[in-house]
C-alpha cells in the first residue's frame, strides 16, 4: 500500500478574507468531485487533511469516497503568510521564488521554508504511524508545504523547481505518490485528473 499527498485545488480568492479561510472555487469543486468519482481511493483509507477550508472540502469529498472519517491537523497547514495577508499574483510569484531560494531565511516574515518543512514532515510521518498494516493513506493539503514534503522524500534540496506549478495543473489539485513509511518518493507531482487508477498498489 502507499500514500498520496493531495494539494486542494482552485479557490474563492477574496483579499478580504484570510486565507485559511478560502474554500474551493465551482471549478475546484468540480474537479474534487470528479476525482472521488473515479472511484480510486480503496475503502478504508485513512484521509488525513490540514485544517484550511479548502483542504477540509477537498478531504470531505475524498473521505466520503472511501467511507472513512476525516482526520484534521492544523500542523498539516500551509506555510504561514500571514505577515503580508494577500499578495496579488506578480508579488505572491516573486515572494514564493524568494520562500524557495532562500528556505533559510524569512520572507517579509513568512514563516521560513526550513521549519514549515520540518512541521509538514514530522507531522506526516507522525500521522503514517496510526495507519494499519496494509491500509493506503492519503493527504489533503497544500502546494508549498506538499513540495516541501516532496523534497525530503525525494531526499532534494529545496527549490521552486520542485514545486506543484513547475510539474503538475496551475491551479493546483494536484498529487504525489509515496510509501506509507514516509521514507521513498513514488513519483512527481501530477494533475489530480492523471493519476494512475492503482496508485496505491
Amino acid at each position: 500500500m502507499k500514500a498520496l499527498y493531495l494539494s486542494h485545488p482552485q479557490v474563492r480568492i477574496d483579499p478580504e478574507v484570510p486565507t485559511p479561510l478560502w474554500g474551493l472555487s465551482e471549478e475546484g469543486r468540480q474537479r474534487a468531485e470528479a476525482f472521488a468519482a473515479r472511484r480510486i481511493v480503496p475503502a478504508g483509507t485513512f484521509v488525513f487533511s490540514s485544517r484550511e477550508a479548502k483542504a477540509l472540502e477537498l478531504a470531505e469529498i475524498v473521505a466520503a469516497q472511501a467511507g472513512t472519517p476525516v482526520l484534521a491537523d492544523h500542523l498539516m497547514g500551509e506555510n504561514d503568510r500571514s505577515s503580508t495577508g494577500f499578495l496579488p499574483p506578480e508579488l505572491f510569484e516573486a515572494a514564493a521564488d524568494r520562500f524557495f531560494g532562500e528556505p533559510d531565511t524569512s520572507v517579509d516574515g513568512w514563516e521560513r521554508a526550513v521549519d514549515a518543512q520540518g512541521r509538514i514532515v514530522e507531522t506526516v510521518l507522525a500521522a503514517l504511524k496510526s495507519v494499519p498494516p496494509d491500509t493506503s493513506a492519503i493527504f489533503c493539503g497544500h502546494g508549498a508545504v506538499g513540495t516541501l514534503l516532496k523534497c525530503h522524500l525525494g531526499g532534494r534540496r529545496i527549490a521552486r523547481s520542485e514545486d506543484q506549478s513547475r510539474h503538475g495543473h496551475r491551479g493546483g489539485g494536484n498529487a504525489f505518490v509515496f510509501d506509507v513509511a514516509g521514507t521513498v518518493l513514488h513519483s512527481e507531482w501530477m494533475a489530480m485528473e492523471d493519476l494512475p487508477d492503482a496508485w496505491w498498489r
